[in-house]
């Protein structure tokens, strides 16, 4: 493995992405933004802090942000989340106990808040107001104002608080619970539940969902695979299985897809296999969405998917770069001594003028804001 993992750094370091595209107009940048450790409290792959690539560039490195957060003992926690907002030119991480606001232009902490319950994934609604943030797997979500990090309001939901979703338009807020198969829906202006969808035939996991907010997709546990939700109707529709890979043993989160994404234009669906190192691409054109591809990935057990702001990149959580035209490895994230990262949390943030001007997702959402008609 070791051997291996010095060909993947030594693959990124002499060039293997493609080349730079050219400078547009306004000589935007594009970062990408991996906060680390991402997974668990595994420091081996990407150390501590926040570590920034150029899109544009082979996806090297440029630098590491150190982290916010202090662990008396030596102890390191474990980064739940990450989230930005280009209209606040502020960056989001939270560990297990506290959240953590950074200045994007500076760099430097403004704020680290402990809150009620812990952290989990949380998400923030696109003007950078109002974030919301899930206790640890409790039986609440803290809505926290975005600039000030003081707590709005504790949201009672149910047991197991978890990942959470705003839409690109901030009108809706998705939120799962794990030891539910119901997902919340939230509306950030009242900040109250006001829709739910399912029950799905098991509890839920990592989800993702349509730009206009209508359909979701969901991993739940002991599916390979993911299920669809019609969101308007509050209902299941269809529960689709990958084709021709059998379930195995999992390091890590007992679920056999754990990651699930849309590309941008919502054109595909990509799906995380753990057991079969793989990552697996629907058509979303039609529904239920049709099996395409498999990728096989080369370093480890992928628990995470998400995409550029483009689409032109796919970033599983084992650091492989993807190119989404040609479903080809394309790069490998790598830290400043050029061993192999990994992470679970990271999303693009563009920049111009230093400052900036564009911020992702860490979820695969979809960013097309009016409703798709889809062939049945």
């Amino acid at each position: 493995m070791k051997y291996l993992y010095a060909l993947l750094a030594a693959a990124s370091l002499a060039g293997v992405a493609p080349a730079p595209s050219a400078p547009t107009a306004s000589a935007e940048q594009r970062r990408l933004y991996v906060a680390s450790p991402g997974i668990r409290n595994y420091v081996e792959w990407g150390g501590k802090g926040v570590l920034v690539y150029d899109v544009d560039h082979g996806h090297a490195f440029i630098k590491r942000i150190p982290s916010p957060f202090d662990d008396p003992g030596g102890k390191v926690e474990n980064i739940k989340g990450v989230c930005a907002s280009a209209a606040t030119r502020r960056l989001y991480v939270t560990s297990l106990t506290r959240l953590a606001c950074i200045d994007l232009v500076t760099e430097r902490p403004l704020w680290v808040q402990a809150l009620e319950g812990g952290c989990d994934r949380m998400s923030i609604t696109p003007d950078g107001k109002v974030l919301y943030v899930p206790s640890l797997e409790g039986p609440h979500w803290n809505v926290v104002d975005g600039i000030t990090g003081a707590v709005i309001r504790k949201l009672a939901t149910g047991q197991g608080a978890h990942n959470t979703l705003c839409l690109p338009s901030g009108r809706r807020v998705f939120m799962a619970d794990l030891r539910s198969s119901t997902l919340l829906v939230g509306d950030p202006a009242t900040h109250e539940v006001v829709e739910r969808v399912g029950p799905f035939s098991a509890p839920i996991r990592p989800y993702t969902v349509n730009g206009a907010g209508t359909l979701a997709f969901v991993n739940v546990n002991g599916l390979l695979g993911f299920e669809v939700g019609d969101v308007t109707a509050g209902k299941m529709l269809a529960r689709v299985e990958v084709p021709g890979y059998k379930q195995g043993p999992l390091k890590r989160h007992g679920c056999p897809s754990h990651g699930v994404g849309l590309t941008p234009d919502e054109k595909e669906l990509w799906v995380v296999d753990g057991f079969n190192q793989r990552l697996h691409v629907f058509d979303a054109t039609v529904m239920p969405p049709a099996y395409v591809a498999s990728i096989a990935l080369l370093v480890d057990q992928p628990g995470w998917i998400t995409f550029s702001v483009d689409g032109r990149y796919a970033y599983p959580s084992t650091g492989e770069v993807i190119d989404t035209r040609t479903r080809k490895i394309v790069a490998h994230l790598v830290d400043e001594q050029g061993r192999p990262v990994q992470s679970e949390k990271l999303l693009e943030i563009d920049f111009a003028g230093g400052v900036p001007v564009r911020a992702g997702d860490q979820f695969g959402v979809g960013r097309v804001t009016a409703p798709a008609t889809r062939r049945p």
